[in-house]
Protein backbone atom coordinates (compact mmCIF):
# COMPACT_ATOMS: atom_id res chain seq x y z
CA UNK A 1 0.00 0.00 0.00
CA UNK A 2 1.38 3.38 -1.03
CA UNK A 3 1.73 5.74 1.90
CA UNK A 4 -0.23 8.98 1.87
CA UNK A 5 1.96 12.10 2.19
CA UNK A 6 0.73 14.34 5.01
CA UNK A 7 2.14 17.85 5.45
CA UNK A 8 1.60 19.64 8.76
CA UNK A 9 1.62 23.46 8.98
CA UNK A 10 1.84 25.09 12.43
CA UNK A 11 0.09 28.27 13.60
CA UNK A 12 1.19 31.88 13.92
CA UNK A 13 4.83 32.14 15.04
CA UNK A 14 4.94 28.54 16.19
CA UNK A 15 7.14 25.72 15.00
CA UNK A 16 6.19 22.25 13.85
CA UNK A 17 7.00 21.10 17.38
CA UNK A 18 3.31 21.66 18.17
CA UNK A 19 2.70 18.36 16.35
CA UNK A 20 5.20 16.36 18.39
CA UNK A 21 2.49 14.33 20.13
CA UNK A 22 0.41 13.72 17.04
CA UNK A 23 0.72 10.11 15.92
CA UNK A 24 -0.36 8.76 12.54
CA UNK A 25 0.10 5.10 11.56
CA UNK A 26 3.44 4.75 9.84
CA UNK A 27 2.16 2.01 7.56
CA UNK A 28 -0.44 4.39 6.08
CA UNK A 29 1.13 7.84 6.16
CA UNK A 30 4.41 9.59 5.49
CA UNK A 31 4.48 12.77 7.58
CA UNK A 32 6.32 15.98 6.69
CA UNK A 33 6.59 19.18 8.72
CA UNK A 34 6.39 22.65 7.22
CA UNK A 35 7.86 25.72 8.90
CA UNK A 36 7.25 29.42 8.38
CA UNK A 37 9.61 31.18 5.98
CA UNK A 38 10.47 34.88 6.03
CA UNK A 39 7.86 36.94 4.14
CA UNK A 40 9.09 39.31 1.47
CA UNK A 41 8.49 43.04 1.84
CA UNK A 42 4.80 43.80 1.21
CA UNK A 43 4.27 40.21 0.04
CA UNK A 44 0.71 39.09 -0.62
CA UNK A 45 -0.61 35.96 1.07
CA UNK A 46 -1.15 34.40 -2.36
CA UNK A 47 2.49 34.91 -3.33
CA UNK A 48 3.65 33.61 0.05
CA UNK A 49 1.42 30.54 -0.39
CA UNK A 50 2.94 29.92 -3.81
CA UNK A 51 6.45 30.01 -2.35
CA UNK A 52 5.44 27.71 0.51
CA UNK A 53 3.91 25.29 -1.99
CA UNK A 54 7.36 24.68 -3.45
CA UNK A 55 8.27 22.98 -0.17
CA UNK A 56 5.61 20.34 -0.83
CA UNK A 57 7.35 17.65 -2.88
CA UNK A 58 4.49 15.22 -3.50
CA UNK A 59 1.21 14.99 -5.39
CA UNK A 60 -2.13 14.00 -3.89
CA UNK A 61 -1.11 15.32 -0.51
CA UNK A 62 -3.02 15.87 2.70
CA UNK A 63 -2.45 19.34 4.11
CA UNK A 64 -3.21 19.96 7.79
CA UNK A 65 -2.90 23.48 9.16
CA UNK A 66 -3.47 25.00 12.58
CA UNK A 67 -4.85 28.55 13.11
CA UNK A 68 -3.10 30.93 10.67
CA UNK A 69 -1.49 27.84 9.18
CA UNK A 70 -5.02 26.69 8.33
CA UNK A 71 -5.63 29.92 6.43
CA UNK A 72 -2.33 29.54 4.61
CA UNK A 73 -2.92 25.99 3.38
CA UNK A 74 -6.26 27.03 1.91
CA UNK A 75 -4.33 29.50 -0.23
CA UNK A 76 -1.70 26.86 -1.06
CA UNK A 77 -4.38 24.61 -2.53
CA UNK A 78 -4.32 26.61 -5.77
CA UNK A 79 -0.75 25.53 -6.45
CA UNK A 80 -0.86 21.87 -5.46
CA UNK A 81 -2.53 18.57 -6.26
CA UNK A 82 -4.53 17.98 -3.11
CA UNK A 83 -6.07 14.85 -1.70
CA UNK A 84 -7.54 16.52 1.38
CA UNK A 85 -7.22 19.74 3.39
CA UNK A 86 -7.89 19.79 7.12
CA UNK A 87 -7.84 22.99 9.16
CA UNK A 88 -7.70 22.99 12.96
CA UNK A 89 -8.61 25.93 15.22
CA UNK A 90 -8.88 28.11 12.14
CA UNK A 91 -11.43 29.74 9.83
CA UNK A 92 -12.71 29.04 6.33
CA UNK A 93 -13.57 32.59 5.27
CA UNK A 94 -13.53 36.23 6.30
CA UNK A 95 -17.06 35.78 7.66
CA UNK A 96 -15.77 33.43 10.36
CA UNK A 97 -13.27 35.94 11.74
CA UNK A 98 -14.27 37.44 15.10
CA UNK A 99 -15.76 40.91 15.25
CA UNK A 100 -12.61 42.40 16.81
CA UNK A 101 -10.57 41.38 13.77
CA UNK A 102 -13.17 42.79 11.38
CA UNK A 103 -13.09 46.00 13.41
CA UNK A 104 -9.31 46.08 13.16
CA UNK A 105 -9.57 45.81 9.38
CA UNK A 106 -12.25 48.49 9.12
CA UNK A 107 -10.33 50.97 11.27
CA UNK A 108 -6.88 49.86 10.03
CA UNK A 109 -5.77 49.86 13.66
CA UNK A 110 -3.65 46.78 12.94
CA UNK A 111 -1.27 49.06 11.02
CA UNK A 112 -0.27 50.91 14.18
CA UNK A 113 0.08 47.97 16.56
CA UNK A 114 3.36 48.59 18.44
CA UNK A 115 4.77 45.12 17.88
CA UNK A 116 8.33 46.40 18.08
CA UNK A 117 7.73 48.13 21.41
CA UNK A 118 6.15 45.32 23.40
CA UNK A 119 7.41 41.94 24.49
CA UNK A 120 7.24 39.98 21.25
CA UNK A 121 6.83 36.70 23.05
CA UNK A 122 3.93 37.96 25.15
CA UNK A 123 2.20 39.49 22.13
CA UNK A 124 2.62 36.36 20.04
CA UNK A 125 1.34 34.18 22.87
CA UNK A 126 -1.86 36.20 23.10
CA UNK A 127 -2.40 36.22 19.34
CA UNK A 128 -1.62 32.55 18.96
CA UNK A 129 -2.89 30.93 22.12
CA UNK A 130 -5.35 33.44 23.59
CA UNK A 131 -5.27 35.47 26.80
CA UNK A 132 -5.22 32.48 29.13
CA UNK A 133 -1.98 31.31 27.59
CA UNK A 134 0.11 33.94 29.39
CA UNK A 135 -0.38 32.03 32.64
CA UNK A 136 1.35 29.01 31.09
CA UNK A 137 3.92 30.85 29.00
CA UNK A 138 6.92 28.93 30.29
CA UNK A 139 5.26 25.60 29.56
CA UNK A 140 4.74 26.41 25.89
CA UNK A 141 7.69 28.72 25.27
CA UNK A 142 9.45 26.10 23.19
CA UNK A 143 6.69 26.24 20.58
CA UNK A 144 7.03 29.99 19.99
CA UNK A 145 10.07 30.12 17.77
CA UNK A 146 9.48 33.26 15.69
CA UNK A 147 9.57 36.72 17.23
CA UNK A 148 10.73 38.68 14.19
CA UNK A 149 8.78 41.94 13.97
CA UNK A 150 8.58 41.88 10.17
CA UNK A 151 7.04 38.40 10.21
CA UNK A 152 4.65 39.25 13.03
CA UNK A 153 3.44 42.49 11.43
CA UNK A 154 2.99 40.73 8.12
CA UNK A 155 1.07 37.85 9.71
CA UNK A 156 -1.31 40.14 11.59
CA UNK A 157 -2.02 42.02 8.38
CA UNK A 158 -2.71 38.81 6.42
CA UNK A 159 -5.12 37.44 9.03
CA UNK A 160 -7.06 40.67 9.51
CA UNK A 161 -7.29 41.46 5.79
CA UNK A 162 -7.97 37.93 4.54
CA UNK A 163 -10.75 38.44 2.01
CA UNK A 164 -11.95 34.93 1.16
CA UNK A 165 -15.74 35.21 1.00
CA UNK A 166 -16.78 31.83 -0.43
CA UNK A 167 -16.07 28.77 1.69
CA UNK A 168 -14.37 25.89 -0.12
CA UNK A 169 -16.76 22.95 0.44
CA UNK A 170 -13.85 20.50 0.37
CA UNK A 171 -12.26 21.96 3.49
CA UNK A 172 -12.53 19.78 6.60
CA UNK A 173 -12.70 21.99 9.68
CA UNK A 174 -11.95 20.74 13.22
CA UNK A 175 -12.75 23.27 15.92
CA UNK A 176 -12.91 23.43 19.69
CA UNK A 177 -16.07 24.59 21.42
CA UNK A 178 -14.01 26.79 23.78
CA UNK A 179 -11.78 28.48 21.21
CA UNK A 180 -11.39 32.11 22.32
CA UNK A 181 -9.31 33.29 19.37
CA UNK A 182 -11.80 32.13 16.73
CA UNK A 183 -15.07 31.64 18.67
CA UNK A 184 -17.12 28.67 17.56
CA UNK A 185 -20.23 30.85 17.24
CA UNK A 186 -18.75 32.29 14.04
CA UNK A 187 -17.74 28.94 12.52
CA UNK A 188 -20.07 26.69 10.53
CA UNK A 189 -19.92 23.05 9.47
CA UNK A 190 -17.13 21.94 11.81
CA UNK A 191 -16.13 18.71 13.46
CA UNK A 192 -16.49 19.78 17.06
CA UNK A 193 -14.08 18.95 19.86
CA UNK A 194 -15.97 19.45 23.11
CA UNK A 195 -14.19 21.87 25.46
CA UNK A 196 -11.35 22.18 22.95
CA UNK A 197 -9.47 25.49 23.05
CA UNK A 198 -7.32 27.26 20.49
CA UNK A 199 -4.33 25.19 21.66
CA UNK A 200 -6.09 21.84 21.56
CA UNK A 201 -3.47 20.51 19.13
CA UNK A 202 -1.26 20.52 22.25
CA UNK A 203 -3.52 19.64 25.15
CA UNK A 204 -6.09 17.47 23.35
CA UNK A 205 -3.62 15.50 21.24
CA UNK A 206 -5.22 12.22 22.29
CA UNK A 207 -8.43 13.24 20.53
CA UNK A 208 -6.49 13.78 17.32
CA UNK A 209 -4.61 10.52 17.69
CA UNK A 210 -7.94 8.73 18.09
CA UNK A 211 -9.76 10.44 15.20
CA UNK A 212 -7.36 11.96 12.67
CA UNK A 213 -6.63 8.76 10.77
CA UNK A 214 -10.32 8.13 10.21
CA UNK A 215 -10.92 11.74 9.17
CA UNK A 216 -8.13 11.56 6.58
CA UNK A 217 -9.19 8.22 5.15
CA UNK A 218 -12.95 8.79 5.21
Amino acid sequence: MKKIPVYLMPGLATSAAIFERIELPEDKFEVFFLEWIEPLKKESLKNYAQRMSKLVLHDEVVLIGVSFGGILIQEMKEFLTIKKIIIISSVKSWNELPLKMKFAKATKIYKVLPTSLVSKLNLISKLTFGTLFKNRLELYKKYLTISDTNYLDWSITQIVTWDRKIVDPEIIHIHGTNDRVFPIKNCKNCILVKDGTHIMILNRFRWFNDHLTEIILK
